[in-house]
């Protein structure tokens, strides 16, 4: 017998997959109450960003020229990035947004963080599609080994994402100033990923001290959504330009090294929850 306050954390979620669902389905019908539009406006972001981004960098700042099918490159880079800045905002602000709820019954606290990642990926699918679709237009070839890291990539940053909004979901109960400083990671996350320039940019500013900037999970997420999508619709002589270049090591160290930092932050974000999500009822 489980008792209120002694969960069993992300188990509990697994087991609870029925009221998973359904928190689901509550948090689409209710973001979209009233909307003319409904879900599209989950699409207007990424494509406003694509279109700002792509004149100012590709087309005024010249990086068209340099980088072969830039616009691909950008796009894989934002829809990823995008789905993790927003499971992120979501997720830290799912506790205090369901504070009638918690405190009228007793369910795995876990399930909101977790309910709101799962619906920024009913957004970033249909997203894929398009990513996906454009591909094939140029000549999408990706190997089998590059869709699975693909799909690795996505599942780490999911992971990410739950990690960091079980950690800042529970500590917004008590201090609310948590909502403004991941505000504030969100607004940098575009800049301290390789989704507006090229990794190898960072490495001649930064030079040896190049790997605390690949030790960040979403870089090397990004790069491997870069060599799916991206790589894949280069010819050969493209391919071999310098700025299609990968980063050395890239699927044999830092992909490793990417899953444990991300693996370490989800064992942080669950242990905090655990003990801060006791007194959530009271708090809230």
């Amino acid at each position: 017998m489980t008792f209120p306050g002694r969960g069993k954390g992300l188990r509990d979620v697994y087991k609870n997959r029925f009221l998973l669902n359904l928190l689901v389905r509550k948090e689409i019908k209710v973001r979209y109450r009233g909307s003319v539009l409904g879900i599209v406006w989950s699409y207007m972001r990424p494509l406003t960003q694509f279109l700002v981004f792509y004149v100012a960098l590709g087309l005024f700042l010249g990086v068209q020229g340099s980088t072969p099918n830039f616009p691909i490159y950008l796009f894989s880079g934002i829809v990823l990035v995008n789905f993790f800045t927003e499971a992120l905002g979501n997720a830290t602000r799912s506790i205090v947004d369901n504070r009638d709820l918690i405190r009228k019954i007793y369910l795995p606290r876990e399930l909101f963080p977790v309910a709101n990642v799962w619906v920024s990926a009913v957004h970033f699918f249909p997203q894929l599609l398009i990513l996906v679709v454009v591909c094939l237009l140029t000549g999408w070839h990706p190997s089998l080994v590059q869709i699975l890291l693909v799909i690795l990539a996505f599942a780490m940053v999911a992971v990410l994402a739950i990690g960091l909004g079980l950690f800042f979901g529970a500590v917004n109960v008590y201090f609310r100033d948590s909502e403004n400083l991941v505000d504030l990671m969100i607004m940098m996350i575009t800049w301290l990923s390789p989704v507006l320039y090229l990794w190898s940019q960072v490495e001649h500013v930064l030079g040896g001290a190049f790997w605390i900037y690949q030790l960040n999970p979403m870089t090397v997420a990004v790069e491997i959504f870069h060599r799916g999508f991206w790589g894949a619709t280069l010819s050969d002589s493209q391919a071999g330009m310098p700025s299609a270049a990968a980063i050395p090591g890239l699927e044999t160290f830092w992909l490793p090294v990417a899953l444990g930092v991300t693996v370490l932050v989800l064992l942080i974000g669950q242990a905090t929850f655990a003990k801060l999500s006791k007194r959530f009822a009271q708090e809230l």
